[in-house]
């Protein structure tokens, strides 16, 4: 899903920021949910604020979270948050979401046209995402609310609420791409307004502003690649190759959602454990299984096909051995040579392990598939892009989105040193920089024991978190994220801080770890080198 912000607004709500969280990691960029909305009109508040407003192709929902502790007596809802402190509303939550859906309603109706508004479904939901909440009420029915449980499949329940609301309206019909870019431009445009001449330009603003500025329009970017889904539909079997950051995965959802609509029995299948939880957690639909190309046979069986009907392999070039060749082939209607897939892989200097087998390659080759280059990136700024480009002379497609903060770069003379230098690096860019901890992670081709991370100040270290394959479904916000190099392939964050690395120099392996390390960062990327042994 599209944020808007690209990072959560700064807030007291622990709870906000995982949902928001959640939220980016639910569906596709068809979505967009506007986090801390302000609209100017309100039943009875001056200065309303709409935790969450969602908008897609289901319509325009409004959603209000309540973290920490949730009780109601005699009418007055109390709520506590972790350090135990209350607050207490005679309004209650569902109340709070309704009326700031009606002011936002009647702000639309003075401001966008009656064919528009007629066709928009609208709704609320409440998300309590710290209790378990299985109360009845006259003031909601059960499909309006998330509780601990029903929030961590936030996607699941969120197509249930959109449902729900359709039902109520009767309008089952899904709003068009222009009902809902005109939508988005209203509820937060973008401005551009120049300053006069006499005035005299300011600095670059923080660094949060400069990322959000970057977000915004790698997303503009991520919209021209939907395009290129036509193509591998009108194709049975597609060769998709681009170096990282070219829409691949993103492709690959976009197919998976699309093929799975269509009736047909779809496997999405990859070789990393914390890719396929990354996937599975912002792919929910009837017909789809996210796999992973050891359990894939398995996994067939477990949904009781035979075969499944079509097939997308992500980062297919870790999948060059014949033994994966002949498991895919065993487990598609057709096999390979006739059935219904499409292969995303990239081939620059980013494999690393050595399992790469020519033969399996020109076997999958031997079928005649369509081959369809991805040359535009839309993941990493430009200035990212072209330091990449120029340090690894590696093929990242061309564009990028616009500039960007610049490449941060610098060596550490010792292991203490690197350890230091990381520590202020995580300053500044949270503490000074305005970014969520959630938004950056730290790689390094060590485990966090051997890395420069377990020699930071205990307070320093304790603002970061080893990541694994689970966590990547819902990334702590509060937290710095820290990962191996080679687990983090095929993910992303905002922010990607790079260490325990010599700076790069021929074609060996850490070339290749460099390349994976350093394409992870959309807005951010920050090099701390080693200059020791």
């Amino acid at each position: 899903m599209h944020m808007v912000p690209a990072s959560p607004f700064e807030t007291g709500s622990r709870a906000e920021k995982r949902i928001f969280e959640r939220l980016r990691a639910a569906f596709d960029d068809r979505y967009a949910a506007f986090h801390s909305l302000r609209p100017t009109r309100h039943p009875h508040k001056r200065f309303p604020e709409i935790d969450f407003v969602i908008c897609g192709p289901e319509g325009l929902y409004v959603l209000e979270v309540k973290g920490g502790s949730i009780a109601c007596r005699d009418g007055v809802w109390e709520y506590r948050d972790r350090y135990g402190r209350p607050a207490r509303s005679q309004e209650g939550p569902f109340r709070q979401a309704q009326t700031a859906l009606h002011g936002l309603m009647d702000d639309l109706r003075v401001h966008l046209p009656a064919d528009v508004l007629d066709r928009l479904t609208t709704g609320y939901g409440v998300v309590f995402p710290d209790c378990d909440w299985s109360s009845d009420g006259a003031e909601w029915d059960p499909e309006m609310l998330a509780d601990a449980r029903r929030s961590r499949d936030l996607e699941g329940w969120l197509r249930g609420l959109f449902h729900y609301w359709q039902t109520r309206h009767r309008r089952p019909t899904r709003l068009d791409d222009g009902t809902l870019r005109r939508l988005r431009e209203y509820l937060r445009p973008e401005v551009d307004a120049p300053a006069c001449e006499d005035v005299a330009p300011e600095d670059d603003g923080r660094l949060l502003d400069r990322v959000e500025d970057a977000r915004r329009r790698i997303a503009r970017f991520t919209e021209d690649q939907m395009r290129m889904a036509d193509v591998v539909e009108a194709n049975p079997r597609v060769l998709c190759a681009g170096g990282a950051g070219t829409g691949k995965t993103f492709l690959a959802e976009r197919l998976a959602r699309r093929w799975s609509e269509a009736g047909l029995q779809v496997a999405l299948v990859c070789r990393s454990p914390w890719l396929r939880h990354f996937l599975a957690s912002r792919l929910s639909a009837p017909g789809l299984t996210v796999s992973l190309i050891d359990g894939v046979r398995l996994d067939c069986r477990r949904a009781g096909l035979e075969r499944f009907d079509a097939l997308i392999v992500d980062e297919g070039q870790d999948l060059f051995e014949m033994r994966c060749i002949e498991t895919l082939d065993a487990v598609l209607a057709g096999g390979l040579a006739s059935g219904r897939w499409c292969w995303f892989q990239d081939l620059n200097n980013q494999s690393l392990t050595p399992r790469f087998d020519r033969r399996a390659k020109d076997c999958l080759e031997s079928f005649g598939p369509v081959r369809m280059p991805l040359g535009i990136n839309c993941r990493n700024t430009g200035v990212i892009l072209e330091w990449i480009q120029d340090t690894l002379d590696a093929d990242l497609g061309v564009k990028g989105a616009g500039a960007g903060p610049d490449v941060r770069h610098q060596t550490a003379v010792t292991p203490r040193d690197a350890a230091e230098r990381l520590a202020r690096e995580i300053d500044d860019l949270v503490d000074a920089g305005g970014l969520a901890p959630g938004s950056v992670t730290i790689l390094s081709p060590f485990d966090l024991a051997e890395s420069c991370v377990a020699r930071m100040p205990r307070d320093a270290a304790s603002r970061v978190r080893r990541l694994d394959e689970y966590s990547v479904r819902d990334i702590p916000a509060h937290r710095v994220g820290f990962a191996r190099i080679e687990e983090f392939k095929g993910l992303e964050n905002e922010a990607i801080v790079v260490v325990d690395l010599h700076a790069p120099a021929g074609t060996d392996r850490t070339s290749a770890e460099h390349y994976v390390a350093m394409s992870r960062a959309r807005s951010v990327l920050s090099l701390i080198y080693r200059n020791v042994p």
